[in-house]
């Protein structure tokens, strides 16, 4: 394809780049996992300039098609979606499973630090330092979840130490720690500096948060904590029961 053949619709020569290779990645030209040619080939293939080639990429990783990373070329994204059921009800292992995903968790650290994030400002915040867990979870290899949970310091450290492969949910529930209370707030925003060289995305890419305030049966021991996922890899499901749409419909009565 080249110069002429792309402007011949009249839309914009980036516009006519951004349209070919989206084509080719539906058709299966470009499979998810590849990557695709650098900008100067692909100047070269279709006749354009590299800042147009640049102009269409941007375009194509702003909407999810394509990651770019630094040192390694412009890829085709995996846009498989993952389901997440808001019930810690349900173990997460559990529930993955249930769609079909092999999990895998990757701890990042644990540190002794006070909340600073100002989006967990919404809820009720503990003075003091506290244990922070940074992981990533996996499904099938992609990583669609950035955790960061903060726990009491005094916690035992026999749970904290199952922390690096349980869900903290699940590492408190095997030691008959049961969650009693919780408060979810689900919200959209651009991606922390963490989240972003994590799932090698670009600054500004929005992403799907949720903020969680937990309460156990034991009033000295809680989970605050938030999770990153990009848009186009997580998505959250809330299921209710005939007892819980009843009391909705009440209220709205």
């Amino acid at each position: 394809m080249n110069k002429r053949a792309l402007g011949q619709n009249g839309s914009p020569l980036h516009e006519s780049v951004r349209a070919e290779i989206s084509r080719r990645i539906a058709d299966g030209i470009y499979k998810p996992g590849d990557v695709i040619m650098s900008t100067a080939q692909l100047g070269e293939e279709f006749g354009v300039s590299s800042i147009t080639v640049k102009r269409a990429l941007r375009d194509l990783q702003s909407e999810g098609v394509l990651t770019s990373i630094p040192g390694k070329g412009t890829f085709v994204k995996d846009r498989r979606r993952f389901i997440r059921e808001v019930d810690v009800c349900m173990s997460s292992q559990d529930d993955a499973r249930r769609h079909g995903f092999d999990t895998k968790i990757e701890l990042i650290s644990i540190t002794k630090e006070r909340i600073t994030d100002p989006a967990l400002s919404v809820f009720e915040l503990p003075n003091k330092v506290l244990l922070c867990v940074r992981k990533v979870i996996y499904a099938d290899g992609v990583p669609i979840m950035y955790d960061s949970a903060y726990v009491p310091t005094n916690i035992a450290d026999e749970i904290v130490d199952e922390f690096g492969e349980r869900y903290i949910v699940d590492a408190l529930r095997r030691h008959n720690v049961d969650i009693k209370d919780m408060s979810i707030i689900i919200d959209a925003s651009p991606a922390s500096v963490e989240a972003q060289r994590i799932f090698s995305i670009p600054n500004g890419y929005p992403t799907l948060r949720r903020l969680y305030d937990l309460k156990t049966k034991d009033p000295a021991t809680f989970v605050i904590g938030i999770v990153e996922s990009p848009f186009d890899r997580l998505a959250c499901s809330v299921r209710l029961n005939s007892l819980q749409l009843s009391k909705m419909v009440k209220t709205k009565k």
